[in-house]
């Protein structure tokens, strides 16, 4: 008996739809399982070229006699010899010890300090913190502008003491030699102390309450109760403040550029302004990417230790 071809297309096309469902449905699991990838993907590919793939760039040119145009015959050390004999380099370098170090140590104090005022549940701490941190919603650019007009001795806050009747009053920091750095200081410090405390005071609301309530019953001071039992034990906030700080420490460039411009001379230069100053008005591309690289070792420096530390915590939880 023959079977008619139009029952025989009627039963072979249910049979063929019935083995592509397996086939779609495998793909929307597929895919479905690789979505954050596939997500991801683009941006990772992005900073993958223009982040480390010019940081391996940087390296290259590091190593060769590159002038106004890059050149890629490779000359070994050269350019790092150069840069280590260049004094304006020393002075960055001592510079950046200035700054860091008291931008990185008063940072941490004053938000410390203020961390631990806001902890005592004060009245209106909601309108204290956004005061504090206001500041660091602002960009550089603009914290530098400002200051530069505050520390300026003829409209700033020389000119406004004197006008108070101390007319022998000085401040005149940002056009002396000497003192220039420090006006860094001051408008990092104002900036980035805010966020220290949103850090700690973060930390601080995260202690067990208990140990507080106990040491007090065991006739502890407010300070002792902080110094001894709460600060030891928001320990790991010291580490992520002290390398967040380090960070902007050591790649500080538009602060520079609008608070001071690395003057008066280049007594303010820092090592960022000194590699845009070699790399872009100098035409020495190979000297500024040997100082790039320099601050990529300080910051590879503070943050590898770092990550040590983390990672050997977590494996000891």
């Amino acid at each position: 008996m023959t079977v008619p071809s139009s029952s025989y297309k009627a039963t072979a096309a249910p049979i063929a739809a019935d083995t592509d469902a397996p086939a779609r449905a495998s793909l929307g699991e597929l895919a479905q399982r690789h979505l954050s990838k596939l997500v991801v993907a683009p941006s990772f590919a992005a900073i993958l070229v223009f982040v480390y793939g010019f940081i391996l760039w940087t390296v290259y040119i590091s190593f060769t006699n590159s002038r106004m145009l890059p050149s890629y015959d490779l000359v070994g050390a050269e350019a790092y010899e150069k840069l280590w004999r260049i004094d304006r380099w020393y002075v960055a370098i001592e510079n950046l010890l200035i700054f860091g170090g008291l931008f990185i140590g008063v940072s941490l104090a004053i938000g410390i300090v203020l961390a631990v005022l806001l902890d005592q549940r004060i009245r209106g701490e909601g309108v204290l913190r956004t005061i504090y941190l206001y500041p660091m919603a602002l960009s550089f650019i603009v914290t530098g502008t400002a200051w530069k007009w505050i520390l300026n001795p003829t409209i700033g806050i020389q000119e406004f003491v004197r006008d108070l009747g101390f007319p022998d009053f000085t401040f005149d920091w940002i056009v002396q030699q000497d003192t220039a750095v420090y006006t860094l200081v001051i408008a990092a410090v104002w900036q980035s102390s805010g966020f220290v405390m949103a850090l700690f005071l973060a930390a601080l609301r995260g202690v067990d309450q208990e140990i507080i309530k106990a040491a007090y019953l065991d006739g502890a001071s407010l300070p002792r109760i902080y110094w001894g039992i709460v600060l030891p034990s928001v320990r790991p906030v010291f580490m992520s403040a002290f390398v967040i700080l380090a960070h902007l420490a050591v790649k500080s460039y538009d602060l520079v550029v609008a608070l001071t411009g690395g003057g008066p001379g280049y007594a303010s230069d820092l090592p960022a302004t000194f590699m845009y100053e070699m790399t872009f008005r100098r035409n020495q591309i190979a000297i500024g990417s040997a100082s790039a690289m320099m601050m990529l070792a300080t910051v590879v420096a503070i943050i590898v230790p770092y990550l040590y530390s983390e990672l050997k915590g977590g494996k000891r939880v």
